[in-house]
């Protein structure tokens, strides 16, 4: 066993490096898309700040989901971003398991440029709809009496652009239409369903989506109507962007043809570089 393993560890390696060569081929030519993702989730994050200034906390509104789906209560909050940590970790892991596993069809710079794109269109659209009528929070932390509830007027520009961390971050309110968890929820789910091989994966997928929307609601974080309208705006929107932007790669039938593995690592070179050549020419870099 200490033998096979010692031998193994090598091919690991150049199996990581070989990966990385045709990532940072990747990278290269859409480290600006990944950029302006990322950038734009504090952007995101700066604009459901603000939108807590304008939080007036009243009472409750009535809710067919509060009415059917009974209350954790606030010493069980935890249990959507518990569940939320997994499906997030989960997915995050899954698009690096090029880097490792042998049968693969994704690049993991070209699912998450795909994956920001959706984040970005939809966290746009959130931020026209929270702002454009604010609800009184349903979270526990919002309502009525809470010292959490409102937010004094910003004493400078720089609290409202680092947001009042960690304050701002944990007690956050009127940033509710429509959830942004959902969104990364569905998103990530999606995109797995699409690129993923997995059945049985694919199908327990659904179910933590479903899952996660039931607990989001049993803890109070959001109204049904965030969560209803998150399904429908996500998929419809991921749909859009698929049929504007070019279809990803697959890697699958590569990967098929590769499951007799070369024989030398002369052989296996010449691949990657086969590889990292069709990249550099454009074929699949179009997106």
């Amino acid at each position: 066993m200490p033998v096979y393993v010692a031998r193994e560890a090598p091919k690991l390696w150049r199996k990581i490096c070989s990966e990385l060569s045709v990532e940072i081929a990747l990278l290269s030519e859409n480290w600006k898309h990944l950029l302006a993702g990322i950038v734009f989730q504090y952007i995101h994050g700066v604009a459901a700040h603000g939108v807590h200034y304008l939080h007036l906390p009243g009472p409750t509104l009535q809710d067919i989901g509060f009415l059917l789906v009974p209350e954790l209560g606030q010493e069980r909050a935890y249990a959507s971003e518990s569940l939320f940590a997994v499906i997030f970790c989960s997915f995050f892991l899954w698009t690096f398991h090029p880097f490792v596993l042998q049968n693969k069809r994704i690049y993991t710079v070209l699912i998450w440029c795909r994956v920001l794109a959706y984040l970005v269109a939809c966290q746009i659209l959130r931020i026209l709809t929270f702002y454009s009528t604010q609800l009184p929070g349903p979270n526990y932390h919002c309502r009525k009496g809470s010292r959490h509830a409102t937010l004094a007027p910003p004493d400078s520009a720089l609290e409202v652009l680092l947001l009042n961390f960690p304050r701002g971050i944990l007690y956050g309110c009127g940033d509710l239409i429509f959830s942004s968890h959902m969104i990364f929820c569905l998103a990530f789910i999606r995109t797995y369903h699409k690129y993923g091989v997995s059945r049985i994966i694919k199908l327990f997928a659904w179910l933590l989506a479903v899952a996660q929307s039931l607990l989001i609601i049993a803890c109070r974080k959001h109204y049904t109507v965030d969560i209803i309208v998150a399904w429908y705006t996500v998929n419809l929107v991921a749909f859009f962007i698929d049929s504007k932007l070019p279809e990803l790669p697959d890697r699958s039938s590569a990967s098929l043809s590769s499951s007799l593995l070369p024989s030398s690592a002369k052989e296996k070179d010449g691949k990657n570089k086969e590889e990292r050549f069709s990249l550099l020419n454009g074929i699949i870099l179009s997106t």
